[in-house]
Parts: C-alpha cells; sequence; structure tokens
C-alpha cells in the first residue's frame, strides 16, 4: 500500500513545484517562459507517469507470490484453528473422561466400602451361628480375618483377603456339613474333664467321641463354657450306634430332631415332690391350708349328699290333710317325709289347730338349726381360698428378695442363676392360685347346694303355712254357718 502511494506524491510534489516556479518566473523578469516550464512539467509529468507504470509491474508482479502466501497463511489458519477445536474437544472429552473416572473411582470405593462392611458383618455372624465343635476347626481363620479388620494401618488388599478367605471356609464348612464331616478336637464330659476325640457333624447335629471310648454323645454349647459339652444318650444302643458312625465302622446315626432342646427339657424335668420342695418353707402352711379344705369340702359333700329331699307326692297329701284339718292324719303323713324338711314339717304338724304364729316359729326354728348346720365350716373354705393366694404372694417376695441378695453378694453375671431364683420364687404363687381356685370354685358349689335345701324347706313351711289358714278360714266360715 505504501509503495502504491509513493508515485502519485511524486507526481503532485513535481506539479507543486513546477507551479511554485511559474509563479517566481512571473514575479521575475529574467525568469524562463511558461513554455519552458511546462515542458519541463510535461518531461516530469512523463517520468512520474513511466515510474507509475514500473511501480505498477512491479506491484503486478509482487501480489501474485503475495496472495498464493496469503493464501497459504489463511490455509495454515483455517488448519490451525481445525487443530484447536479438535484439541479443545479432545481435551473437553479428556476433562468428561476425568470425571466420570473420579465418579468411577468413588463409585467404587463406596462399593469397596460398603462389600468390606458386608464381609466383616458377614465374618461375625458366621462365627456366631457356627457349631461349637466347629468353632475349634475354623478358629485361626476367623481370628486372622478379626485383626485384619481391625488392624488400621493394614492394606484394604490384606483385608479383602483375610475376609475372602473366611468366606472360603464357611463355603468349605457348608459343603463338609452337607454330606458329613469328621475332625479332631476337644470336649467336656459329663463330669467335667476335656477330653480329646473326634467330631462327627452332619448339618446342624454334631457327634462326639473321645479317643479313649469313655465319652460319647451330642456334642452341645452349655452357658458360660467355651468348649463343646458331651451329652451322652439315655439309650445304650444309642450310644453304640453313634460310638461306631464317628469311629467310622459304621452304624445308625441317632439323630436329635430337636437340636438339643429334649436334653434341655429333660435337664430341668423334676418330679412334683422336687418341685414342691424348690417352693420353700411356704409351702407347708400353703400345703396344711389345701389339706384342710379338701377334708372340710369332703365332709360337707358327703353331709349333703344324703340329704334327702322331700317328695312332692308326700308332701302334697301332708297339706291335704292340714287343709282338712286331720292332725292325726297330718302327724302321720310327715313323719313319712325325710329329711330336714320333713322334721320341719313334722314339728309343724303336731302343733296344728294352735295359733298360726306359733306354728311359724317352730318351724322357722328348725330351718334355722338345718342352716346352722348346712354351712357349718363352709366360711372356712372361702377364708382358704383367700389366704393361699396371700401365702403364696409372701413365698414369692421373699424369694425373690433372697435372689437379690444373692445377685448383691455374688453379682449377676449368670443369668440362667437369676432365672432360676425368681422361677422358684413363683412356686408358691402357682401353688397359692392352685389351692385357691378350686377351694373357692367348691365353696360356690357347697354354698349353692346348702341353699338349694333351704329353699326347699322354706317353700314347704309357706305351702304349710298357707294350708293352715285356709284350714282357719273354712273353720270359722263354718262356726258362723
Amino acid at each position: 500500500m505504501f509503495r502504491t502511494l509513493r508515485p502519485c506524491s511524486l507526481l503532485l510534489s513535481s506539479l507543486l513545484a513546477g507551479a511554485a516556479v511559474a509563479q517566481e518566473t512571473q514575479n521575475s523578469p529574467n525568469a524562463p517562459t511558461f513554455a519552458t516550464i511546462a515542458a519541463d512539467a510535461q518531461k516530469q509529468l512523463a517520468d512520474g507517469l513511466a515510474d507509475l507504470a514500473k511501480l505498477r509491474e512491479r506491484i503486478a508482479a509482487e501480489r501474485l507470490p503475495m496472495d498464493a502466501e496469503m493464501r497459504a497463511v489463511e490455509t495454515e489458519l483455517q488448519a490451525a484453528r481445525a487443530e484447536f477445536q479438535r484439541v479443545s474437544k479432545a481435551l473437553e472429552a479428556r476433562s468428561l473422561d476425568l470425571t466420570n473416572a473420579r465418579t468411577e473411582i468413588d463409585r467404587r470405593r463406596d462399593q469397596s466400602t460398603w462389600l468390606g462392611n458386608v464381609l466383616a458383618e458377614y465374618v461375625r455372624e458366621i462365627e456366631s451361628g457356627l457349631h461349637i465343635a466347629e468353632l475349634q476347626r475354623h478358629q485361626k481363620v476367623f481370628a486372622d480375618c478379626k485383626l485384619a479388620i481391625e488392624n488400621r494401618a493394614l492394606a484394604e488388599d490384606d483385608v479383602f483377603s483375610a475376609e475372602i478367605a473366611a468366606v472360603g471356609a464357611t463355603i468349605e464348612r457348608l459343603k463338609d456339613a452337607l454330606g458329613g464331616t469328621r475332625f479332631q478336637g476337644t470336649a467336656v464330659d459329663a463330669g467335667g474333664a476335656v477330653k480329646a476325640g473326634t467330631f462327627l457333624l452332619l448339618g446342624p447335629t454334631a457327634l462326639f467321641r473321645s479317643d479313649d471310648g469313655s465319652a460319647i454323645g451330642s456334642a452341645e454349647q452349655r452357658l458360660g463354657s467355651l468348649e463343646p459339652t458331651v451329652v451322652p444318650f439315655s439309650l445304650p444302643e444309642d450310644t453304640q450306634a453313634a460310638g461306631q458312625l464317628v469311629a467310622g465302622t459304621g452304624g445308625r446315626f441317632p439323630l436329635d430332631p430337636t437340636l438339643g432342646s429334649a436334653h434341655k427339657i429333660e435337664a430341668v424335668q423334676e418330679t412334683l415332690v422336687e418341685h414342691f420342695l424348690k417352693g420353700g418353707p411356704v409351702m407347708w402352711p400353703i400345703l396344711a391350708l389345701a389339706s384342710a379344705a379338701l377334708l372340710v369340702v369332703l365332709a360337707k359333700w358327703l353331709t349333703m349328699a344324703f340329704v334327702r329331699r322331700p317328695s312332692q307326692k308326700l308332701v302334697q297329701a301332708l297339706l291335704d290333710a292340714v287343709e282338712r284339718g286331720d292332725r292325726a292324719g297330718a302327724v302321720e303323713r310327715a313323719e313319712t317325709i325325710s329329711g330336714p324338711a320333713g322334721e320341719m314339717l313334722a314339728e309343724g304338724a303336731r302343733h296344728l289347730g294352735e295359733p298360726r304364729e306359733l306354728v311359724e316359729e317352730v318351724m322357722f326354728e328348725k330351718v334355722m338349726s338345718t342352716r346352722l348346720r348346712l354351712q357349718s365350716w363352709l366360711p372356712f373354705v372361702a377364708i382358704c381360698a383367700s389366704s393361699a393366694p396371700l401365702l403364696g404372694l409372701l413365698g414369692t417376695v421373699t424369694g425373690i428378695m433372697q435372689t437379690f441378695q444373692l445377685m448383691t453378694a455374688h453379682g449377676n453375671a449368670d443369668p440362667k442363676t437369676l432365672s432360676s431364683g425368681i422361677s422358684e420364687a413363683l412356686i408358691t404363687t402357682e401353688y397359692g392360685l392352685i389351692v385357691a381356685i378350686p377351694s373357692l370354685l367348691l365353696h360356690a358349689f357347697l354354698s349353692r347346694r346348702a341353699r338349694g335345701i333351704l329353699d326347699e324347706m322354706e317353700k314347704a313351711a309357706v305351702a304349710f303355712v298357707n294350708r293352715c289358714r285356709k284350714a282357719e278360714t273354712a273353720t270359722a266360715k263354718t262356726g258362723v254357718a
């Protein structure tokens, strides 16, 4: 651009110089003529045009390489832009991949933590669910796994290796348990001695046979013991079969479908006398109340059972004689009626014809004597029914107090001792209710039976007095007539 403007500036300079010279010529008398100036200007113009043409030729000659160079630069610029876009996209993709990789790493790290927690929990749970006989066999694997989990300085891969080893041991244990397996170990016999021998594990059941053959039975866990306990079989043939099976010489498998519960139930079973004596000294007053109440109930029941009810036919014949005013016939018929009702009616018939108030009093006297005789000793049964639970509660309270005194002195580390003490304390309440409930029911039964006998006597007495009133009314009417 500067090369194009240079000839133009020279031409303008020449014109301006020519004009200045012409002005000076006009002002000077010795100046050249206008023609001379014009010729010079024409020459300068021609020289300028020649220079301009040369300049144009040079510009035209230089434009093609510059255009080619500019196109090459533009091509390079487009390639650079394309490369920049490609690199930018690649950088964005790499950034996205890096973000995704970090997210995946965090997710995998969370999964690894979760898996580690699951494996640790599985190891803890499976160890608590193992048979007591298997703890000796897999003790080292689970101990190493626990130590690896608790060791914070250990690498995560080592912790996973220990956990996987524990899981593999449990899988092998399941295979062995399903098909049955034998392994060596130690167990505590019935005498408390530790015996070395062979375990036979089949499913959830384990049998044990000591090396000397003195301890044979099922291997179970007892509270407070970390060693398997040998529970012998009650039948000799089961013991022999278990010994042969563990030794590998054949035999039947004495399977316990209760998985040891039968032995536990058998261990806590006791006779009635043993159960009674475990209740303590309060059981003897409860037994005395029960015996006394039973004797009274039997005596009263026998007494009331032999009380004969009055025959309605005989009572009706007596009432007819009373209504007719036949005193001798009424006495004769009343004496044929058995039971307290007959005695009452016979006493009333003997005073027939006397004032009605006297007859009522005589019969009421018989009713009162019968009531006293029937209801005698029944309050004692009611007292036994109400006192027996109180004695049982007294025994329970004293038993629990003794249990807590033992806990204060020796501690409460063994819940079995605490539960057995409370169980023994509740025996008195149990027997108190056992005595009270039947006594209460028998008292109600005997009271209702006595009430029925007295109601029949009162019914017969009312009918007798009404017939006496009718007889007096008929006699009065006859006398008036």
